[in-house]
């Protein structure tokens, strides 16, 4: 049984950014295991971090795979909304440049640098400078499960929820494929947060034996992931019983409270929904972007 959804109501809106200059945040910091590192972190265009590699192992933090790009604007509502209304698997367009017309995703929002993650193909992003600008068709926002109100979803193309391969269950739940089933005690920066439509909060990998324990070493920029007895449906809380579903848009860090980012795409109570593991719950699958192109 297909899940049915409003996307018809929906409204489609287009937003501009352009790339966001690269960031060093301090000559030097210090991690969770004291540590002292100089790396590169986030904004810019990174070249060979793309969706579908590791989040681990880079000589970086908070690494953001691809385009890194932002609003300046003087009113810091239009800012917002740059980010809010661009949702994961969005088109994005270059609008300027010797790219002029090329055609890439949207991957997700990180928070505290109010980025926008965008993938584009090798060739497009040879030809990108930091001077470029893009336009997102901002589709998503206000989606819904016509027939299950108390699942939330927030951030998602419904493109994206089409192709994911949810299932509704007899007994009215919902399965979710997922890369990774997250414990509640492994989330970090970013509880708290009033807004799940902007931003991301981490996954806790400075344990090695938690991140053993459920495959967290496993965790690839793009993957679809779980995270039980947490709720998302009006900011980011501890409920037992919750699971919230998102993606992985940035790197880990050995930063004390951070580690890979994930953005909130859907969230309910009660066991509502059901995580399964799939090797292929990854937005490069679906979109065959990343290191999933085709030959």
């Amino acid at each position: 049984m297909s899940l049915r959804t409003n996307k018809e109501h929906l409204v489609m809106i287009g937003v501009q950014g352009s790339v966001s200059p690269a960031h060093q945040w301090a000559p030097f910091e210090v991690g969770a295991d004291g540590e002292v590192f100089a790396w590169p972190s986030t904004g810019g265009i990174t070249y060979n971090v793309k969706i579908g590699d590791s989040v681990f192992g880079w000589a970086g933090e908070h690494i953001e795979p691809g385009v890194s790009a932002t609003l300046s604007h003087k009113n810091r509502k239009a800012e917002a909304g740059f980010q809010f209304l661009a949702c994961c698997g969005n088109e994005v367009r270059v609008v300027s440049g010797e790219a002029k017309g090329s055609v890439g995703t949207v991957v997700g929002h990180h928070g505290g640098v109010e980025h926008l993650i965008l993938d584009f193909p090798d060739d497009v992003l040879d030809r990108l400078t930091c001077e470029d600008k893009f336009l997102v068709r901002g589709f998503g926002q206000g989606l819904k499960l016509v027939d299950h109100p108390d699942v939330y979803l927030y951030n998602l193309d419904p493109g994206v929820l089409d192709a994911w391969g949810l299932r509704e269950r007899e007994d009215g739940r919902i399965e979710v494929p997922v890369h990774a089933i997250v414990p509640e005690c492994a989330m970090g920066s970013g509880i708290g947060a009033l807004s799940v439509t902007t931003g991301d909060y981490d996954i806790l990998c400075h344990d090695q034996d938690l991140v053993r324990e459920h495959g967290l070493d496993r965790l690839r920029f793009g993957d679809f992931v779980a995270v039980m007895d947490h709720d998302n449906r009006y900011g980011r809380t501890y409920r037992r019983g919750a699971v919230t579903i998102g993606i992985v848009i940035h790197s880990d860090s050995p930063l004390a409270g951070h580690g890979p980012g994930m953005m909130t795409l859907m969230s309910a109570l009660g066991g509502k929904l059901v995580p399964v593991l799939d090797e292929k719950a990854n937005l490069g699958i679906i979109k065959g972007i990343g290191r999933f192109v085709s030959p």
